[in-house]
Formats: structure tokens, sequence, C-alpha cells
């Protein structure tokens, strides 16, 4: 580890990043939909902590092995709904920052627009967390 957390160092930061994610979740989105979104953009970023963290969520909200263990490969298996695609595609966008509107309109289908921010800033949410946790040197307990 390079530093202490900073969430946990800075006054103020854990409690406005935590923020973020509960406004995304009083959109009326899904918090199990949502740990898989966190879990795929955590892969894409290789952020140990929250892949760990996340998937631990899953498995005590009742997600199965399968949809766990598959998000990487979304494309390639039938475990997931296509809303739950446009989303894994959203947030490879998004996490990339360039999304095309190909994946934009895909996504808007299956969300309202009061959705589709709060699951645009639940995925700029998890973002930050896997750049703080990467950059900083966090590891898994």
């Amino acid at each position: 580890m390079r530093i202490a957390n900073p969430m946990m160092s800075v006054p103020g930061a854990m409690k406005a990043l935590l923020g973020l994610s509960e406004a995304a979740e009083r959109t009326g989105l899904d918090k199990t939909f949502l740990e898989l979104v966190y879990l795929r953009v955590s892969l894409i970023n290789s952020c140990g902590v929250c892949i760990d963290f996340h998937g631990k969520l899953l498995r005590k909200a009742g997600e199965t092995d399968e949809r766990i263990l598959a998000v990487a490969g979304w494309r390639d298996v039938p475990y997931y709904t296509d809303a739950e695609k446009a989303a894994f595609a959203l947030a490879e966008e998004m996490t990339h920052v360039h999304v095309s509107d190909g994946v934009w309109a895909e996504a808007a289908k299956h969300w309202s627009e009061e959705q589709l921010a709060g699951l645009t800033i639940a995925i700029s949410a998890i973002n930050v967390w896997n750049r703080l946790n990467v950059a900083t040197g966090q590891k898994v307990a």
C-alpha cells in the first residue's frame, strides 16, 4: 500500500462518494443489478479490492456463481438480460471514456431518464473507487 485509503483519510470523502451510489439507488435501480455493474467495471480496472468486495456482496445477495463468474465474458454467455447487457456495454464504454450513440441508445431503451442518469452516476462512482484503490495500492484484507 502506497498510502492509507484516501476515502478514510480525507474528512468527508467517504460520505461524498457513498452519497453518489445511494443517489443512484434511489432512482429505482436494483441494488444487485448495480453490484453486477460494479463488478464489471472493477474487472476492467483490475481493482482487486472491489472485485473481491462486490463478488462477496453478490453472493450474499443470492446471485448465482454462473452470473458472478461470467461477468467478464458477458457477451458470450446466456446468463444476462438485455437490460443487463446494455448496462455492461455502457459501463465498458464509460470506463474507457467514450460512449457511442449505439450503446447509449440501447441503454436508453431499458431505463427511464432518471434511472439512466443514476446508472451513469453509479458507473462513475465505481470508477472513482477503482482508481483510488489501484493508484494507492490498496489490497484485499
